[in-house]
């Protein structure tokens, strides 16, 4: 064949390729047509696999318009240079979603003419390059949205836990929360009731992210309307809330709470406990106390009953609640923090004012410079600092 047959060829196979023809693309490539391009050479694609490409192709572009600008042809190649213009307006292509935008690109292809079929094919161009660019400016304006969306329910967050604690004479109440990621599943609330008594729960939710954040606020107000209905009876309180998120709590999820009740006047407190890390009192004799009482994580399964308990804080003791970010979180060497060490360090500056700040030294100086938070963190700290007249 003559060079300007080849080169006629070669522009007949193109357009095919563009139209998507791909009877006339079979009929014009060689048996052992080649596709040579960025791939390994055992997945270049042949006849079927180049086919399937051309259909991809036209399936996410219209108003394709394809023109040669120069040819030359020297043996049995033919070298091309071309300018495509297009609209990506149907459906995904390598990884970018259709924009409705035109695309304009400029490649150069040979093909190697064999009995006056196309054997193999080179090609080289700026389409990708356009692709990609506009793949990652769809993936930076994905981040943002995501970024913009994760501010919001951060903020929604931040307002839903108590911006104030509970001025009770004689008392002082520490609270201490930071998420593990942009927002949390841990949460923490005071209640005011009847006869100057006070609800305080803390809980965790299973799972991170923003699936634990929507069920956090969630049972955080089912919590709160229970107890501002009247709500004097924790294991009550947790029965019925219980029943309220075991109808739409997904079932892979389920929250972990302590619910208690104290009387400031007397310094009672009555609680329940909902499958939480079980917390710990500080008493005057310097023992680490643990606050027992059995019941089942909320969510799991209907008609849950839930132990009651109560104490008495006298003057001088105080009452750790947290969530197991603090006791799971590990060291370089891969050790956990540990119930063991959170009850001896209690036991060690449960008569210091600042037990919270006490216990997050600890922890920081047990995981070491550099340590990614694993879990949200929580700490709520009541201390009994003078009796009440």
């Amino acid at each position: 064949m003559s060079a300007e047959e080849n080169m006629a060829l070669a522009r007949r196979f193109m357009e095919a390729r563009v139209k998507a023809d791909l009877n006339t693309l079979d009929e014009m490539m060689a048996p052992d047509f080649i596709s040579h391009g960025m791939l390994p050479p055992d997945q270049q694609p042949d006849h079927e696999k180049y086919k399937r490409q051309v259909v991809e192709y036209a399936a996410a572009f219209s108003h394709v318009r394809f023109i040669i600008e120069d040819q030359v042809a020297a043996g049995e190649k033919v070298v091309s240079r071309f300018i495509v213009r297009q609209t990506h307006d149907r459906r995904e292509f390598l990884g970018v979603a259709p924009n409705g935008r035109e695309v304009s690109y400029k490649g150069i292809v040979i093909h190697r003419i064999e009995g006056g079929k196309i054997a193999e094919e080179w090609g080289a161009g700026t389409g990708s390059s356009e692709l990609m660019g506009q793949r990652l400016e769809q993936e930076r304006i994905e981040r943002e949205r995501i970024e913009q969306e994760l501010e919001v329910a951060q903020r929604i967050q931040h307002a839903l836990l108590p911006k104030d604690v509970p001025a009770l004479v004689g008392w002082e109440i520490s609270p201490y929360y930071q998420p593990a990621r942009e927002v949390g599943g841990d949460f923490y609330d005071f209640v005011p009731l009847a006869d100057g008594k006070v609800s305080l729960v803390i809980g965790d939710v299973s799972g991170k992210g923003v699936p634990a954040a929507v069920l956090m606020s969630s049972t955080q107000s089912v919590l709160r309307t229970l107890a501002q209905r009247g709500g004097s009876s924790p294991s009550r309180v947790l029965s019925e809330a219980n029943e309220v998120l075991c109808t739409y709590i997904p079932p892979n999820m389920f929250v972990t709470c302590f619910y208690a009740i104290l009387d400031p006047k007397s310094g009672t407190l009555i609680y329940a406990n909902a499958g939480h890390d079980l917390p710990y009192l500080h008493r005057t004799s310097g023992e680490a106390e643990e606050l027992r009482a059995r019941g089942m994580p909320l969510g799991l399964m209907p008609e849950m009953g839930y132990e009651e308990k109560e104490t008495i804080l006298e003057v001088g003791e105080a009452a750790l609640f947290y969530s197991d970010g603090l006791v799971e979180a590990h060291n370089p060497k891969g050790e956990m923090f540990g119930f063991p060490r959170l009850r001896s360090l209690v036991s060690k500056y449960g008569e210091e004012r600042s037990l919270g700040d006490s216990l997050l030294e600890e922890l920081y100086s047990f995981t070491g410079e550099g340590w990614e938070q694993e879990d949200d963190i929580t700490l709520l700290t009541l201390r009994r600092s003078a009796a009440s007249r």
